[in-house]
């Protein structure tokens, strides 16, 4: 997951009788949530309890690595669960997830705008087990002060004058896309020609890199302390209020479009409940306040039009046009192999 406060906060959150993780068979009128740190505005879930009477058991993970194997294993039994979309692809892949009825989620059918949807399918073919709930792009941040020449491309992250104030992405599909796609392939590929020629180019552009970071990106831009750095969209909206010199730009050779949903496990213990929750979070009024609490696009069109400040409401960062687009990618699963492969890939790249 490509999030900044996902990162500041692990553990369990403490909201309305917290208890644990979500691994009981209470027969108590409960749903069990297990979401990314910071990822929702709490008051949401105080609202869904008054409005259902339904009590929200509430756990938090860091990564989707370390959801995974919990929910895979079978000792947690989660209702509601919001993974990355190659790891829903490879919950698909396991037949870990069931299929959404959308007639109990009349919101998701309603407010999620289609471009979303199609761009889910790249990881959900027929849209059957994910309902989009957050999204956004991976881009160039730039500090206008700083950079002089107009950024329309990802080989500006190669160019020596910016030696020493580039920041990279410290994840290797994110790395390896900026890398691929600046090659003109895909950010799923598997062919081994392509990926030598990536790696090939970050070990090239290695020498340039000030830092190879995550959440750090964002205050070292704010700061000042870099020109030009790899970034998520919700985090450049955030940093464009603190410092005004700073544009983020989707490079022409396209990137990649990442989504967060909301599914449904196999062994969901509380599956109409696991809809209602779903439902509420789909209703336009309070993904507005989640969008306002967390700064990461909502898919809910119906939200993106109650936003007050048009600023914001129009910003080309956080809702592009995405059928202006046909260069926009999401990840896929790789499957262990394919993993393995970037993995070791790119830990060649980071050892020369």
């Amino acid at each position: 997951m490509k999030k900044l406060l996902a990162l500041l906060l692990c553990g369990c959150l403490s909201i309305a009788a917290l208890t644990g993780c979500g691994n009981s068979s209470s027969k108590e009128n409960v749903v069990y949530v297990y979401n990314w740190g910071e990822y929702l505005d709490p008051e949401t879930l105080e609202l869904f309890e008054q409005e259902t009477g339904i009590k929200v058991i509430y756990d938090e993970f860091e990564t989707n690595e370390i959801m995974y194997p919990k929910v895979e294993a079978g000792s947690s039994a989660y209702d509601v669960i919001c993974p990355s979309d190659y790891m829903v692809n490879k919950m698909i892949e396991n037949d870990l997830l069931q299929e959404i009825n959308y007639d109990h989620i009349p919101n998701a059918k309603a407010n999620i705008g289609a471009d979303y949807y199609r761009t889910a399918r790249d990881f959900d073919p027929d849209n059957k087990y994910c309902i989009p709930y957050c999204w956004g792009t991976v881009g160039i941040l730039y500090n206008k002060t700083m950079v002089d020449e107009p950024v329309t491309s990802w080989s500006i992250l190669w160019d020596e004058k910016y030696a020493g104030e580039i920041l990279m992405q410290d994840s290797v599909r994110d790395a390896f896309m900026v890398a691929l796609m600046m090659k003109g392939y895909s950010c799923n590929t598997l062919d081994e020609k392509e990926l030598r020629e990536a790696t090939d180019l970050l070990i090239a552009q290695k020498p340039l890199v000030q830092a190879y970071v995550i959440d750090q990106v964002r205050d070292k831009m704010i700061g000042g302390e870099a020109a030009l750095g790899v970034i998520y969209s919700g985090e450049a909206i955030f940093t464009q209020r603190e410092n005004p010199d700073l544009e983020y730009v989707i490079p022409e050779e396209g990137s990649n479009v990442w989504i967060d949903g909301w599914v449904i496990p196999k062994n969901a213990p509380n599956v109409e409940n696991a809809e209602k929750f779903i439902n509420f979070m789909c209703r336009d009024d309070i993904a507005l306040m989640n969008f306002e609490y967390i700064t990461y696009s909502t898919p809910n069109v119906a939200a993106q039009a109650l936003i007050e400040d048009e600023e914001i409401r129009n910003s080309k960062i956080a809702f592009p046009d995405l059928s202006q687009y046909d260069n926009l990618e999401a990840f896929k699963y790789l499957g262990t192999e394919g993993d393995a492969l970037y993995n070791k890939l790119w830990k060649e790249a980071m050892s020369n």
